[in-house]
């Protein structure tokens, strides 16, 4: 499978791929997990919109936020694989695309996510700690987690 990796900002994305996107967010966060919140939450034109894709065909999405002068680390969220895509591994892919657009776009800048608790060990293989107690988000237990900042060769 040749997946083509896209990072763009929310107004760079056609109608389309706006349509593709959210539809996918809706279907998983709010259909498929039974938690009805707003998936819409005014955050998406602040973010950068990374995607996989399978000849146009959306495959995986997670939402990147830089870290800048009002926040000092990074952040990912929204993480997703389409329900066609699941195992093969893709969440996987999509995260370590994440991480390097975040340490491309803040380089020596923490990295943090709001993860489903069930996937912490999924993130942990990714190099991120738990740095909270469970919680829970929109009835789904959550734990927040960092990963630290990549050490640059000097």
């Amino acid at each position: 499978m040749a997946l083509t990796v896209d990072i763009a900002r929310l107004d760079a994305l056609t109608p389309g791929e706006l349509h593709d996107l959210f539809r996918l967010r809706i279907d998983v966060f709010v259909v498929e997990q039974n938690c009805p919140y707003p998936e819409i939450d005014g955050k998406d034109p602040e973010a950068l919109h990374l995607r996989l894709l399978e000849d146009g065909r959306l495959a995986a999405y997670a939402r990147i936020f830089a870290a800048d002068a009002t926040a000092s680390e990074a952040r990912i969220g929204r993480v997703v694989v389409a329900p066609g895509y699941r195992g093969q591994r893709l969440g996987e892919r999509v995260m370590r695309e994440a991480i390097a657009a975040c340490g491309k776009l803040a380089p020596g800048a923490v990295i943090a996510i709001s993860a489903q608790a069930h996937l912490q060990r999924f993130y942990g293989s990714l190099g991120f700690s738990v740095t909270s107690a469970e919680y829970l988000e929109d009835g789904i237990p959550h734990v927040d987690m960092i990963r630290p900042a990549e050490r640059i060769a000097s």
